[in-house]
């Protein structure tokens, strides 16, 4: 997201932005340059990238992106048929 305006709700929405994308986008970002912040950090964070009042219902969405994140992710499971050559 461009941090040159102020991240708010409205703004963002003019941009064609919707906040559980922003959230989801900018809580990967995170996750993949800090990978062990506890609760606190995660929230402090939060806060400093989305300062608006009206972000601020959308802490506990980023802090569980920001968990999902972190975990490996699960490998893909391919399956083939066999089949006899005749």
């Amino acid at each position: 997201m461009d941090l040159v305006f102020e991240s708010n709700p409205h703004t963002c929405a003019e941009l064609g932005l919707d906040c559980g994308g922003c959230i989801h986008q900018a809580a990967a970002s995170v996750a993949a340059v800090c990978q062990s912040l506890d609760s606190t950090g995660v929230q402090q964070t939060f806060f400093q990238l989305f300062p608006s009042p009206g972000c601020r219902p959308m802490a506990e969405a980023f802090e569980l992106a920001y968990r999902e994140s972190l975990q490996p992710a699960k490998p893909r499971v391919t399956y083939a048929s066999a089949s006899a050559a005749a």
